[in-house]
């Protein structure tokens, strides 16, 4: 009966928890904001219904928001405990040597070098990916202030910044799935399934091939220790009261960054409405009411005729008709042959001005 392989402690409870926080939020951020961004194609369309309507995804996506942000502050207080109190190296920082097992590692793939390379705690891959996690938070962070907050951020900022969050925030929010899908699920869970996150060991062979370095150091004794219970004390007294006030300072932002302003939380109450309504009617009722128009515009031509020769013969006034066809009105005068010549031709020159004036009077729009 062979012996079983040692599994060796990775990921304590908390860091565990911290995984689940991203995890819970990262999937959620992703189900809801992708739909957003491509909310024009059907697939989007039916997972926004799916998921109860825009106003249900737009408060999911921004409570998971809140949880990421929370994990987030949490990350950073864990991480300056184990520097300051415990004094631990900091593994996840970027080295030449990670630079080096990169191209080692691509060489490997190529068939080039014989053997892969030898990795600690964390290999380049894992660094890269926690990186791309912490830079990607702080784009997501500021950029979706910016969304949550457009009226503050255009008090201080130019208007263009708002479009140009909104493009930076899907951008990165794309570029995060995608590295998901295709790199971390990959060598996480399709070329070995790695539940460290999850039950926090990892076995003897996970550890050959992916830390071959941390298993050397473990095997040899090598692997660094806590420092002095008593001095950790110490650090401890002095770090707590002080993290403590920190974290106050940055759930209090939370808070504001929540509250602060409603504008693209607050949505007004589902109303049926016409999405578009034509300025002009249709084409029948068109020239239907251009004939009623024209019929009224003859028929009062016709009256105001009848009303300016009574007046023009009461007041002796040349006789004056209006000559009308629907499309074309121009006034006329017509010389009364029963006066002489000259008689006439003094009477149309006096008259002239007098005709003008009355009809300006009586069509002032004419």
């Amino acid at each position: 009966m062979s012996n079983p392989q040692p599994h060796y402690h990775r990921f304590n409870i908390f860091q565990r928890i911290e995984h689940i926080i991203l995890l819970i939020s990262f999937t959620a951020l992703a189900i809801t904001g992708l739909p957003q961004m491509f909310s024009l194609q059907p697939w989007a369309s039916f997972m926004i219904e799916a998921m109860g309507g825009i106003e249900t995804v737009r408060i999911i996506h921004r409570s998971s928001a809140v949880l990421l942000i929370i994990g987030t502050i949490y990350h950073f207080v864990a991480v300056a405990y184990r520097l300051f109190v415990r004094r631990v190296a900091l593994t996840m920082l970027p080295s030449l040597q990670d630079v080096k097992d990169g191209l080692q590692a691509l060489g490997h793939n190529l068939g080039i070098v014989k053997t892969p390379p030898r990795m600690g705690r964390y290999s380049f891959g894992e660094k890269v990916e926690y990186w791309a996690v912490i830079w990607g938070t702080v784009v997501m962070v500021l950029t979706g202030f910016m969304l949550w907050n457009p009226i503050s951020t255009t008090s201080l900022l130019p208007g263009e910044f708002i479009p140009a969050a909104k493009a930076a925030h899907g951008g990165e929010a794309l570029l995060a799935v995608l590295s998901i899908v295709t790199w971390h699920f990959y060598h996480v869970h399709v070329k070995r399934f790695n539940r460290s996150m999850f039950t926090g060991y990892i076995s003897h062979e996970e550890m050959e091939e992916e830390h071959a370095l941390e298993l050397h150091a473990i095997e040899q004794g090598s692997v660094g220790v806590d420092a002095d219970p008593e001095s950790m004390r110490r650090r401890r007294r002095v770090f707590i009261p002080a993290a403590a006030v920190i974290t106050t300072f940055l759930l209090i932002g939370l808070y504001f960054f929540v509250t602060y302003e409603q504008t693209a939380i607050t949505t007004v109450p589902r109303q049926n409405i016409d999405i578009f309504t034509p300025l002009t009617p249709e084409p029948g009722s068109v020239q239907e009411s251009s004939r009623s128009v024209e019929g009224s515009a003859v028929h009062l031509a016709g009256k105001r005729c009848k009303i300016v020769s009574v007046l023009t013969t009461l007041l002796s006034f040349p006789s004056i008709y209006l000559c009308s066809n629907g499309r074309s009105n121009h006034w006329a005068h017509d010389s009364d042959s029963s006066i002489p010549a000259r008689q006439q031709k003094g009477a149309s020159q006096k008259s002239d001005l007098d005709y003008a004036s009355f009809f300006r009077f009586l069509f002032p729009r004419a």
